[in-house]
């Protein structure tokens, strides 16, 4: 098969992909159509059905479908148009090639984690983190195939990890050039900030919101397992759980972008900084991955509220 990420403007698109989303919209002209996201394990792509014919089969989200159709370019991005639709017979596809997987080794980004775990040196906070991410092996596994988003950022298997370890780097690298922190407390707050995502996003292929993630969020459900486990380590200081938790809440770091309190210590700054640095950089990222690699101003960008543009020596980089 030919991959989503290997495709080009001007290239016929032709395959089985996994229908991630299926809308039914209208031009400004009253004319139905299909707006679709494509994947396989090599990310996403936008498609249109514009004509509504024959040639499109019935089909729903999560489906996969068979396409025929040809690749253009919108703002920058890749988009689909597609022509013809089938649903695919079990049989005709691997499952395990459609669910995006992080660049990076999973196992070598554990074991990098792992070794952040160890630089704990407050009891409680490295007893709470063994628990979790040394000890507890269930978890573990879990831990490392769970994304960190739906789709802004981080959204594939190995997402969580990779998202977590990179904070984690960050936050530590900030302790290491600021005594005004506390690094123990930081580098634990890292290491959970984004734990609740665990139960806020059902598993691949479909990694959708769940009931409870809908109903509660993850930085409540974060803060909550705090809470919780931490009342059952012998000794645990109450304000020690209290500032951590508070790091888990305020990681957002303001009111309209989910966090139920701002930031009021230095770890809990340094977290926030460090958390939408990782997500904002991610995303450009993957803004750059699914672009024109000769193409430079990208378009305007929703989720970074800017016009995006690759620089000259990274549009140089792809073409080598």
């Amino acid at each position: 098969m030919t991959y989503i990420e290997e495709y080009k403007e001007g290239k016929k698109f032709y395959g089985i992909y996994l229908c991630k989303s299926k809308q039914v919209l209208k031009t400004k002209a009253g004319k139905t159509y299909y707006s679709l996201i494509l994947q396989d394990k090599t990310g996403i792509i936008d498609g249109k059905v514009w004509e509504l014919n024959n040639g499109i089969d019935d089909f729903d989200s999560m489906d996969f479908i068979m396409t025929d159709g040809m690749v253009t370019t919108f703002q920058g991005s890749r988009q689909v148009n597609i022509n013809r639709i089938r649903k695919a017979q079990e049989g005709e596809y691997d499952p395990a090639e459609y669910i995006p997987a992080s660049k990076y080794d999973r196992e070598e980004m554990y074991q990098e984690l792992k070794k952040i775990v160890a630089t704990i040196r407050e009891p409680h906070l490295k007893q709470l983190a063994e628990k979790y991410f040394i000890q507890d092996g269930q978890f573990v596994k879990e831990f490392m195939q769970h994304s960190a988003a739906r789709s802004v950022h981080h959204g594939f298997v190995g997402g969580l990890l990779q998202h977590t370890l990179a904070v984690a780097k960050l936050c530590d690298f900030m302790a290491g050039n600021y005594p005004v922190i506390d690094r123990d407390l930081l580098v634990t707050a890292a290491l959970f900030h984004d734990i609740g995502k665990m139960w806020e996003l059902s598993e691949f292929p479909a990694n959708e919101y769940t009931d409870e993630g809908q109903l509660l969020g993850h930085i409540f459900l974060g803060a909550e397992l705090i809470g919780r486990e931490a009342a059952l380590i012998p000794g645990f200081p109450k304000v020690l759980a209290d500032e951590l938790r508070h790091c888990i809440l305020s990681h957002h770091g303001e009111l309209e972008y989910g966090s139920p309190k701002k930031p009021a210590m230095a770890e809990a700054l340094a977290l926030s900084f460090a958390d939408n640095l990782d997500a904002k950089l991610e995303t450009i990222t993957e803004i750059y991955d699914k672009s024109d690699p000769t193409t430079q101003w990208l378009g305007f960008s929703r989720l970074l509220d800017s016009n995006v543009r690759q620089s000259s020596g990274y549009v140089q980089t792809r073409k080598g």
